[in-house]
């Protein structure tokens, strides 16, 4: 018995120093919504880090290295993935949520979740199933689906509501319902326009004078400084206040180069890969909408409560851009056969 109390300590103790130093505005971990399964809680972990740790362990959460953020199969080991990405995402926002004295184990939470739902082939991929079905698809959405429905066989990870709510709306349009999901929202726009900066400059695509000078005066050239500018201001605007957000120059720099890498990044390098893409996606939707017997047992299994539709969505965006082009060849691409021997 004395082991157990001993072991029950330990998260009482994260609670009282919650208390003890977060915010007033800050989500603490004992006044979690709860899960829509009912757990018994761990001796050694809060709520908000057993997410964390079930999020790491995923198998979307693996995938996300190979799959594309902005450059498909890049020669060079230094490009931005997926996961890259959400590393990123994790980083920034723990150091805006420290920096409020917010919660930072459900920050984490929800940035290494975010992007679990998104497909291969980057924005593209997203584009695509979005015509393709009659629903739409958002990889917001999905990510939601992936943690809720399809991890663990159907069961899914089982989280907190907090995380959830902060995984579906960490699109610029939502508006999550934790100043812990705000954070991560701003910091998945921090990360993204800056590393995808470097990746450009990296790729030859932009050299650092391309970039607009007032969003520079203002934030700074280097990608560091741009971070550290975009961190320092949310925290000068937001500190015990019930928000995070940035000022509005920061806010309208940000903007302005985010606008820039729409129009000489994001969208020409989309244009590159985008019919391809879609041949393939397209290709495979349509063959497993006619043959959903072909889909593996853990997505066929989904079909008892889903519709068929959705389970070949869910079945194609969660494919890293590698597997999608195997899975392709091998049902559309015909083998080489050799006159004597067959095929081969």
């Amino acid at each position: 018995m004395g082991e157990l109390k001993e072991k029950q300590c330990v998260r009482d103790m994260i609670h009282a120093n919650e208390e003890k130093f977060l915010s007033s505005f800050a989500c603490k971990s004992s006044q979690t919504k709860g899960r829509a399964r009912e757990e018994r809680s761990c001796d050694f972990r809060t709520e908000f880090q057993r997410d964390r740790d079930r999020i790491i362990y995923s198998k979307a959460f693996k995938r996300l290295k190979n799959k594309t953020q902005v450059f498909v199969a890049p020669e060079g080991d230094h490009y931005i993935t997926r996961l890259t990405h959400t590393l990123d995402v994790s980083q920034i926002a723990r150091s805006i949520t420290r920096s409020l004295s917010l919660n930072e184990d459900l920050a984490e939470a929800i940035a290494l979740g975010h992007d679990l739902g998104h497909t291969p082939f980057g924005h593209v991929g997203e584009y695509v199933l979005d015509k393709l079905t009659s629903n739409g698809f958002e990889h917001n959405e999905q990510s939601v689906r992936v943690v809720d429905v399809i991890e663990k066989n159907g069961r899914g990870l089982n989280l907190t509501s907090e995380v959830r709510d902060g995984i579906l709306n960490h699109k610029s349009s939502g508006k999550p319902f934790t100043l812990e999901g705000e954070a991560v929202s701003l910091a998945d726009r921090i990360a993204y326009i800056n590393h995808d900066i470097e990746d450009a400059i990296r790729a030859g695509i932009l050299r650092d004078e391309d970039l607009p000078q007032n969003a520079v005066k203002v934030l700074g050239r280097a990608t560091k400084e741009r971070i550290h500018t975009a961190i320092a201001d949310i925290y000068e605007n937001s500190y015990g206040k019930n928000y995070v957000k940035m000022s509005e120059e920061v806010m309208a720099a940000t903007n302005e180069l985010r606008s820039f890498m729409f129009k000489h990044v994001y969208r020409p390098t989309n244009k590159v890969i985008q019919e391809r893409a879609e041949r393939m996606l397209s290709q495979m939707f349509a063959y497993f909408m006619n043959h959903v017997e072909k889909l593996p047992q853990q997505y066929y299994q989904l079909l008892e409560r889903d519709e068929k539709e959705r389970v070949v969505c869910d079945y194609l965006s969660g494919m890293t851009d590698r597997y999608a082009i195997s899975v392709f060849e091998d049902l559309f691409i015909p083998s080489t056969f050799s006159i004597s021997g067959g095929l081969s």
